[in-house]
């Protein structure tokens, strides 16, 4: 019963320290109770040790999961418990792996192996088909940016480390504590400061001194920011492009100067497929770029929903779509278009997709499996087309910008190949509106913050029922439209051709921990057989 206390509290200290209500300090303890519900569980009597441990950590996790992400269900329930229960249960399996590793190792080298596996879960997360990385540990300070301004140099993995090394350093002290049999004392009192200066106040303090000036630099671009606040149950897929682009029009006319650089719009602003060979003939589109023609000096940045279908089989691949009904294969893609005077249409398909509603993670293998299951549950076997590289697009006036599409935004080194594509600033266009008022498109736009940090870039961020924003370089909302307010934004932003180190170096913190991981796990075997055979 003890166990299950202190897993309930580690869970609700992870929830309490979670943006965008959270006070992160909470995290830097949260893991303590789990950590020592653990121990007492290894040092118990020897039955069910690791089942009692995986339960026990399950349960922590889940209310986490639960309480942060529930909003899901909005969108889709079975997406919302496929992600709530699988997640737990993979937060959990490292746990468990941490155990099975600390009954065979030391106290040091065991804490050391859960912080690199830890983070080496949170790398995967980024990578696999099932990637989720919506609770990678650094993402739980994009509300308190003042202290980590240092993610220009380590990204969101420095702020997972941070969080792992204040736990681990805190309930060292803590079990020595408890295990001496010392009673409580100024010495212990001194000490307990003392750590936990040196392992939460210290970066806090240096970050301070890498907090980048609010001035514009000399670069600028004017931007128009656009929210339409359409609903996507049961307006937006009704209309037809032409009164959205009537739309798109209404509002840019709202702030338009002859010296506006980029009209930015959000994401599948319009809204019904178009195909993929008639773009520069669609009509929607057309009317679009005669708007721009009238403004010549400025460029149009906006999503768009299009297929390609075509019946020859060779022409088809791995994310490929087959519609039995018809006989014929398509593409199906959620895009960026960006329109410029004088210029045909250019497009950038959105390349990193929300699990199960924009692809089908691991197709070829649980298609045949779980095809049906998928569409009774609510989820879907088509998958969105990707493309291999980041498109930046050059506006009229020169200035280059990233066509970050949604999801995408939740991925440090994955934008940062924008940047190193020569990106001069960040449009995030998004649609939160499928999660209605809740702390899903509260928390999207807290982790876009994130990504300002990280490139030293300022960010126009369009979402169809907001919050669109514009965010400078140190993570600061300097201007915003709040939820499910219909207007645009005018806003005078800098551009800059800066790397910083994460940009050029990316998740390099990870690709250590995963290696220094795999080396204390084939040491602790390595020396278990020697001890063996001697």
């Amino acid at each position: 019963m003890k166990n299950m206390i202190l897993a309930i509290l580690s869970g609700l200290l992870l929830w309490l320290g979670w943006p965008t209500y959270g006070i992160p300090l909470l995290l830097f303890g949260a893991f303590i109770p789990l950590l020592i519900a653990e121990r007492r569980i290894r040092n118990g009597i020897p039955k069910a040790r690791g089942w009692e441990v995986l339960g026990t950590a399950y349960l922590t996790f889940f209310i986490w999961n639960m309480a942060t992400t529930s909003w899901l269900y909005y969108s889709t329930p079975f997406g919302m418990w496929f992600a709530v229960l699988v997640n737990s249960l993979l937060m959990a399996l490292v746990f468990w792996c941490y155990h099975l590793f600390a009954r065979r190792a030391t106290t040091g080298a065991a804490l050391t192996f859960l912080v690199c596996l830890w983070i080496g879960f949170e790398y995967l997360h980024l990578h696999w088909d099932f990637s989720w990385p919506w609770l990678n540990l650094g993402n739980g300070f994009s509300e308190y940016t003042s202290w980590i301004q240092w993610y220009e140099y380590t990204g969101t993995f420095g702020g997972s480390l941070w969080i792992w090394v204040s736990n681990c350093a805190l309930f060292l002290l803590i079990a020595r504590f408890r295990e001496s049999g010392i009673k409580f004392n100024k010495v212990i009192a001194i000490k307990f400061v003392r750590i936990s200066l040196t392992c939460i106040a210290l970066p806090i303090i240096v970050s301070l001194f890498l907090k980048p000036g609010d001035e514009i630099l000399e670069k600028t671009a004017e931007v128009i920011v656009l929210q339409p606040n359409i609903d996507p149950y049961e307006e937006k897929y009704e209309l037809d492009n032409d009164s959205l682009v009537g739309l798109i029009e209404k509002l840019a006319n709202q702030k338009i100067t002859p010296n506006t650089d980029f009209v930015i719009a959000p994401e599948t602003v319009l809204a019904k497929s178009i195909e993929l060979n008639s773009v520069p003939y669609d009509a929607s589109v057309n009317r679009l770029a005669s708007y721009i023609a009238s403004h010549p000096k400025t460029s149009f940045l906006g999503g768009i929903s299009m297929l390609d279908s075509f019946r020859d089989q060779s022409k088809s691949t791995r994310q490929t779509n087959y519609y039995p009904k018809g006989d014929f294969y398509y593409n199906d893609y959620n895009s960026a278009l960006f329109l410029k005077i004088n210029t045909a249409p250019e497009l950038y398909h959105k390349s990193k997709l929300v699990v199960g509603v924009e692809n089908f993670p691991y197709k070829g293998v649980l298609q045949p499996i779980l095809g049906d299951a998928m569409i009774d549950l609510g989820g879907t076997v088509a998958t969105k087309t990707t493309q291999e590289t980041r498109a930046v697009f050059t506006s009229q006036q020169g200035s280059k910008v990233a066509p970050v599409i949604c999801y995408e935004s939740v991925y440090g080194d994955y934008v940062s190949g924008y940047v190193k594509n020569g990106a001069q600033f960040l449009a995030i266009i998004t649609n939160d509106a499928w999660w209605g008022d809740t702390q899903g498109h509260k928390q999207h736009l807290s982790i876009a913050r994130l990504r300002a940090i990280e490139s030293r870039r300022w960010i126009a961020r369009s979402a169809n029922t907001g919050i669109s924003a514009i965010i400078n370089p140190s993570g600061k909302i300097v201007d915003q439209l709040d939820y499910e307010k219909q207007g645009s934004i005018k806003a005078t932003i800098g551009l800059s051709d800066e790397i910083t180190f994460y940009t050029q170096h990316g998740d390099y913190i990870a690709r250590i921990a995963c290696g220094m991981g795999i080396f204390i796990l084939l040491f602790g075997i390595f020396k278990r057989g020697t001890m063996k055979r001697g």
